[in-house]
């Protein structure tokens, strides 16, 4: 009787509990298990591929002989295999390599080096299994990697060289041709040339999460390999900390979405922080794992696990269904990005965000932390991803499970809308996102040239109202910028909100200015003012123009704000078509004026 092949296929029903964020930990099972058989296939036929090239392993053993390694331990302890390719890493290195050898280059190391890492993974996993064996393994500035176990470092002469690694029934040596290194009986604590894979645990009797802190693995990063970048202990004492809080907050906050996080989450590649920002991503390729620096709070570090968790989930749902067709077209509008994205990055950013608003909300729901900080972060991001949404439901790329997936999180989205929020917040939140909007369409916007010529002419002649054709030409989007962006006002705006004395403060936030820090203060008149000064030294300086615009609204609406907010990049090219033509050039604010008696609020 014929054998039938298994596929690994998404239950509808887990489709749309993605959608809704109503998952649990046994939908994240039945995704590890398709992201398992996926990794196992390219390593597989990255194997394949290399031994038809038997000179690209260089001076490591010839790929049969991690076979056999592998089918030994396969066959001992299928556990022990299985770890060692649900490392997150196992799945970035077999991409990396697979597109190296594809074609036919090098990366940071030689090609064989990176191949050779199979070799290291063969190692780790007869280690897990108790195995006697013998193999060589690359070393990389006198690191020998085990993935998922630590690195064993000895003394480096040369920069790409090989150790071998042996051994048998818990007793292993790592040795290189300048010394060796004992590996310890418990894996996990540092020895002496031994540095172990870290873990983080946190529990809150209810709940529990455990994720190693991996800052040894060269296929930790996003794009090339790395070598170790050892955490001191008193930063892995913070980030243990901050990982604890972390949890509290996400259990009491969403329990659902913590549970899916906990079972979701593997890994954490630790950064260094970075002053006012909160940098975090992932790949497709290392399901699991999240690169994240090291957050000022508790709070922040819980919305970037669940924004990261976001991705992870995602990336493992379009293994097996297709959303949308493949348009890398740089196109559409995102407020969490400040370049235009294709359709795919937008939706995942979309479904990032919505995890996130649903943290805020839940934060602002609790005892825990701070309430008016919370409440804004939810509006803010409730507003900014439906607007995204709404754009993106239109798009014709879509198939027609991306519809349904993004009619799911617009069903659980679209009532939070209308839940209540203090009016002095939403208000912020709405400067926000007209700040950042404008920004975006003034640098990544170009008009119709004749419309340009046609409204200069129009000023310099002395016409009372601007062409009324003056509208902006339904132009794509460029990805390359128009003068450069300052997110200062959002940081000033979260400082403010967060409680930190920021009289002082404002001064170290990068591209903060003096008018930047009157308008989030709410001293408008003072803004405008300041802006105005600005832009006499720089007239097309993209934070300023937007700034004038965001301070004459706050004094009450009129065209000029309209214009600076609505069409900014109208405002600017013709202002810069009248520096060359008119005989007395009009300030941007009196050219806004004139502009924006045709565009509506």
């Amino acid at each position: 009787m014929p054998h039938s092949t298994a596929f690994h296929r998404m239950p509808w029903g887990d489709f749309d509990a993605f959608a809704r964020l109503s998952g649990d930990s046994s939908m994240i099972g039945r995704l590890r298990g398709a992201e398992h058989s996926r990794r196992k296939l390219l390593v597989h036929a990255l194997l394949e591929s290399s031994a038809k090239v038997p000179e690209a392993y260089g001076p490591l053993a010839p790929v049969e002989e991690v076979w056999e390694l592998l089918a030994r331990v396969e066959n001992v302890s299928p556990a022990a295999l299985d770890r060692a390719f649900a490392h997150p890493y196992t799945g970035s290195w077999a991409g990396y390599a697979t597109r190296l050898l594809n074609n036919g280059i090098e990366g940071v190391c030689p090609l064989w080096m990176h191949l050779g890492h199979v070799h290291a993974l063969a190692a780790a996993a007869a280690i897990l299994a108790g195995l006697e064996f013998e193999i060589s393994v690359p070393l990389w500035e006198g690191n020998a990697v085990l993935p998922s176990l630590g690195t064993a470092r000895l003394p480096a002469t040369t920069q790409f060289s090989t150790a071998e690694v042996r051994g048998g029934r818990g007793r292993y040596v790592v040795a290189g041709e300048t010394g060796e290194v004992r590996l310890p009986p418990r894996l996990d604590s540092d020895s002496p040339g031994w540095w172990n894979v870290r873990r983080c645990t946190a529990d809150t009797g209810r709940k529990r999460l455990s994720v190693s802190l991996d800052d040894l693995d060269p296929y930790r990063g996003l794009h090339e390999p790395l070598l170790p970048e050892r955490l001191e202990p008193p930063e892995v004492r913070t980030w243990r900390r901050l990982l604890g809080e972390a949890w509290e907050l996400l259990t009491d906050a969403t329990p659902e979405l913590a549970d899916m996080v906990a079972a979701g989450l593997d890994s954490v590649v630790p950064k260094p922080n970075v002053p006012f920002q909160n940098p975090s991503a992932s790949t497709g390729e290392a399901f699991g794992s999240a690169v994240i620096g090291l957050p000022t709070d508790a709070a922040e570090l819980a919305a970037t696990l669940v924004h990261e968790f976001q991705h992870i989930a995602l990336g493992g749902i379009l293994h097996m269904t297709q959303l949308y067709e493949n348009d890398r077209t740089e196109r559409i509008y995102v407020p969490w990005r400040d370049d235009p994205r294709p359709l795919s990055g937008a939706v995942q950013g979309a479904y990032a965000f919505f995890g996130v608003t649903a943290f805020w909300r839940g934060l602002a729901r609790t005892e825990s932390g701070d309430s008016r900080r919370a409440r804004f972060e939810f509006a803010h991001w409730r507003g900014q991803t439906w607007r995204t949404l709404v754009t993106l439901r239109r798009d014709v790329t879509l198939t027609d499970a991306g519809r349904r997936f993004l009619a799911g999180v617009a069903e659980v989205l679209e009532p939070w809308r209308h839940e209540p929020v203090p009016e002095d917040v939403l208000k912020l939140a709405d400067t926000l996102a007209a700040d950042h909007r404008a920004g975006w369409l003034l640098r990544h916007r170009r008009c119709d040239p004749a419309m340009v010529s046609a409204a200069a002419e129009a000023w310099s002649t002395g016409r009372t109202r601007p062409p009324l054709a003056l509208t902006p030409a339904d132009l794509p989007p460029t990805p390359v910028p128009d003068g450069p962006w300052s997110r200062s006002r959002s940081t000033l705006v979260r400082l403010g909100l967060s409680g930190t004395g920021h009289t002082d403060l404002w001064r170290r936030v990068p591209g903060a200015t003096g008018a930047d820090f009157a308008l989030v203060t709410g001293r408008f008149t003072e803004a405008a003012q300041k802006y105005r000064e600005e832009l006499r030294a720089d007239p097309d300086r993209p934070a300023s123009l937007v700034g004038l615009g965001l301070a004459l609204a706050g004094s009450g609406p009129g065209p000029a704000a309209r214009a600076l907010l609505h069409c900014p990049e109208v405002v600017r090219a013709v202002h810069r078509e009248l520096r060359h033509t008119a005989r007395e050039v009009p300030t941007p604010e009196e050219l806004a004026r004139w502009l924006g008696q045709l565009v509506s609020g």
